[in-house]
């Protein structure tokens, strides 16, 4: 093979990684390609990339106990879900408490409003968060929701009926963004 179809071949590979990845990097995060919930082993379903104007801010994970491209269906199960957030720039925790609170008006309005304490909960575990800082949203259906920021379990929300509303933020009809969202979705 020639230099020129070589280089040619090398740099289709990387844009074709760079938009989706599955099985563990993305913009220079990498992901473990499984994570344990409630005693399940969770396959990286996908990832995508939060961008903000032309700012990276965070690759988000997604894990699932079999892989799936069907959102609708993602959120309306009652299986073990982690999604993962790993910050590639610092974002305060005004902001995010912000980001979430439009999510789950956008996203989910009416089960937002019976979930509300849910939500309060959730929204009491944010912290300002740094480039390299992550946090997971693990869903346990004998459990509930619990929240691990960089390694440490930092709050835990019971039963079932909080995790479609949860996860409405990335998958609902208004993601942060579609390529976000349909990265996750390994699209």
């Amino acid at each position: 093979m020639n230099t020129k179809r070589i280089m040619g071949l090398v740099i289709a590979a990387a844009f074709l990684t760079s938009a989706t990845a599955i099985g563990g990097e993305l913009s220079g995060v990498k992901l473990p390609d499984t994570l344990s919930v409630g005693g399940k082993t969770l396959k990286l379903n996908g990832m995508g990339l939060r961008k903000k104007a032309m700012f990276k801010v965070y690759v988000g994970g997604l894990y699932l106990e079999t892989p799936s491209k069907d959102a609708t269906a993602i959120m309306a199960g009652d299986k073990a879900v982690a999604v993962t957030m790993h910050f590639v720039r610092e974002v305060g925790r005004k902001k995010l408490v912000e980001t979430f609170s439009e999510g789950f008006e956008n996203n989910a309005k009416e089960k937002a409003a019976s979930q509300k304490a849910n939500i309060d909960k959730l929204l009491a575990t944010v912290v300002d968060m740094k480039d390299g800082d992550e946090v997971t949203y693990a869903y346990d259906p004998a459990k509930g929701v619990t929240v691990i920021q960089n390694s440490k379990v930092v709050g835990s929300i019971e039963g079932k009926d909080f995790a479609p509303v949860l996860f409405s933020l990335w998958f609902g009809p208004k993601p942060p963004s579609e390529d976000l969202k349909n990265g996750m979705l390994g699209k």
